[in-house]
Parts: structure tokens; sequence; C-alpha cells
């Protein structure tokens, strides 16, 4: 059987007869939430019942979740093979009312998500890249914790979400499987979230950096740089052997983007290791001539790491350099540090206490 999720609206078009059976499948599943065919009354009983014989709805299922006070929610999944993958929602504003009781300003959603079951990057300080690449996740499976996320969690379909693929993989090592899940988010017929709410974050690979820019989907990009030497950053992060931070500059000042937006740059910041002003120096000069927006981001410590959390003075005064140097630069509010919301945490948890093991197979 078929994960009806991984099929763009076009391609639906091309499996249905008629062709607009396409356009009132994806109404259903993506603006009214049908979880079965069953549902789908405005379909004949027999196309119905012709297309649970071919197809599934269900490409996975959250076996485990965490809440944060902060409102954040780390999600466990499990797919059809078994395999775990994990996603986070995080509610980036509340929901307010006017004295009436109208809503004067609607919620607004981040919503994380894996591109890989584990990661083959290897950086030293992700947990995700110390279990290896198991298996790419096809678009079906990057579209279906989306939509179980906003269906769990009743999100209106008019209430726009925004996506970042910045959970557990490297999203340009399957550039195949998420630009198609791009293309199947945006489709104005299901949960149209436009390109320009979806970010792609990148280790650095400069090829696919490239390739996604020929792309031309119009979606952002955001590149997980954390040093600012080549030595360093091998250090940190060994794609940097492969694609020095040269290399990479020279792929983002190639990239296309929307002139009323920026190139993200994470920077994580790490005690006694990049957290210097000569690194915000060094940072500036990097950045030069690029439209970027740079974020800090606290180590988020896991067991076993051998990096320290920042102090806040030092993380305020690189913000401050960088802002007195033109650099547009926030730090990132961490959430969910009362539960395991760092990239893999709660899977690897879930692994240790499960003595569950999980077989290598890199594709």
């Amino acid at each position: 059987m078929k994960n009806l999720l991984d099929f763009t609206l076009d391609e639906l078009k091309e499996q249905l007869s008629p062709p607009f059976r396409a356009k009132q499948i994806f109404e259903w599943l993506y603006k009214k939430n049908a979880t079965s065919f069953d549902e789908m009354l405005n379909l004949p009983k027999d196309l119905r019942a012709n297309l649970a014989q071919e197809f599934y709805l269900d490409p996975l299922k959250c076996v485990k979740f965490e809440q944060s006070a902060d409102g954040s929610i780390k999600y466990l999944f499990e797919l059809k093979d078994g395999l775990r993958i994990e996603s986070v929602l995080l509610p980036m504003k509340e929901e307010l009312s006017d004295e009436n009781g109208e809503v004067a300003r609607h919620a607004r959603y981040t919503i994380c998500v894996s591109s890989q079951v584990g990661c083959r990057m290897g950086c030293s300080f992700c947990l995700t890249g110390k279990s290896g690449l198991t298996r790419n996740l096809t678009p079906g499976e990057i579209v279906g914790k989306i939509l179980w996320i906003k269906r769990e969690n009743k999100i209106p379909y008019e209430h726009r979400v925004n996506v970042v693929y910045m959970g557990m993989g490297e999203p340009l090592d399957n550039l195949e499987n998420v630009s198609k899940a791009i293309k199947i988010l945006k489709e104005n017929d299901g949960l149209a979230i436009a390109p320009r709410r979806q970010t792609v974050s990148t280790s650095g690979l400069g090829s696919q950096i490239k390739k996604l820019g020929e792309m031309d989907l119009g979606v952002l990009l955001a590149i997980s740089l954390h040093a600012v030497t080549n030595e360093l950053r091998s250090k940190l992060m060994p794609i940097n052997n492969a694609y020095k931070i040269e290399s990479v500059m020279e792929a983002v000042r190639g990239f296309p983007i929307d002139m009323r937006k920026r190139v993200m740059f994470e920077y994580l910041v790490i005690k006694d290791m990049n957290d210097g002003i000569r690194d915000a120096k060094k940072l500036v000069s990097l950045l030069h001539g690029i439209k970027a927006k740079v974020n800090l981001i606290y180590f988020n410590p896991h067991e076993g790491s051998e990096y320290g959390r920042p102090n806040t003075a030092d993380m305020e005064a690189f913000q401050t350099y960088l802002r007195d140097h033109g650099v547009t630069c926030t730090i990132r509010q961490s959430k969910g540090l009362d539960i395991s919301a760092a990239c893999g945490q709660l899977k690897e948890r879930d692994n240790q206490t499960s003595g569950k093991t999980i077989a290598k197979t890199a594709k």
C-alpha cells in the first residue's frame, strides 16, 4: 500500500479519474482533518473502497509526548517500520482576547520537523548525530507529523503555522523528499503553508544549498554555522572538512531570497569555546555583504556532553557587539528546558528506558 500523503495534488490527479477527485481528497485530508476514507462523503462509495485498498492515511503514530511549562510540546512518533522520530510544537504567541471576549490576537505556532531517522553529519554537540543515519523520511512522513500536530492541538486551518526543518537529520541530505514535502505543504487546496513560512536549516552542504536555490521554491534558508574558524568548525562539525566556511558563504551569497527576508545564521554558543568578542568580530567579517540575521543559541546540555552552557553576560556581550557593527542579532529564548526538547533527547531517553536499539542501515 502507498502513503497518500506522499503525493502532490498533480500526482494524485494522475492517479484518479476524474482528476477533480484529487482536489476533494486534498480538502478532506488537509482542511477537514479526515483520518479515514469513510469520512469523505462526497466521494462515491466504490471509490472510497478502492482507495482504502490502495492507500493508507496514517504514516505514523504518537507513542510519547512531553509538555513544558512554557507550552512547548515534544512528540515521539513511531513510523510504519517501527523506527522513531521527533517533532516539537513551539507556541510563539498566546491567543489574547479583548474585554468583550473577542480574539484580539491569534496564537502563533512553529512546528519543528525531522527529515531523517538519525543523521550522518556527526556533529559533536548533537545527540542525534551519535546514532548515525538509519534512513531518509519520505515526503508523507514529514507532512504527516505536521498534519497530526495541527489536528491533535486543534489548531484551526486558517491559523497559519511556521515550519522549520531543524529536527533530526540534515534536510539537504534528503533534498528530494524535503523539497517534495515543501511543495505538498504549500498547496492551496492543502495546508497552504507558504514557502516563506518554511525554513530549511543545513549544516552547510554547499552543493546542496546551490541545488535548493536552483529549485526556486521560495523557502527561507538557515545555516548552522556555530564557529568562525575552519579549525573549530571541523572539530564541532565534521561536514566542514568537505565544505569549508568559505565555500558555504559562497553558496549562501548565490542563494535566491526575497528582498524582504534574510538568511538566518544559527550560532550555538558553547562556554569558553566560541563565546568571545574575538569570535564576534570574526563573524561580522564573515557576514559582510550578506543580508543576514544571527540567532544566538544557548547550548542545551545533555547527558554525556563535554560542552557547557555559556553565561548570560557573555551571550549579551556577543549580541551587543554584532548589533553595534550592523548585524541583526537575536538570542533565542530556550524552550523546553524542563523536558527532553533538544534534538534527539526524547528518542534517546526512550531507547534507554525501553532497552530498544535500532540497527543503522545508512543509505
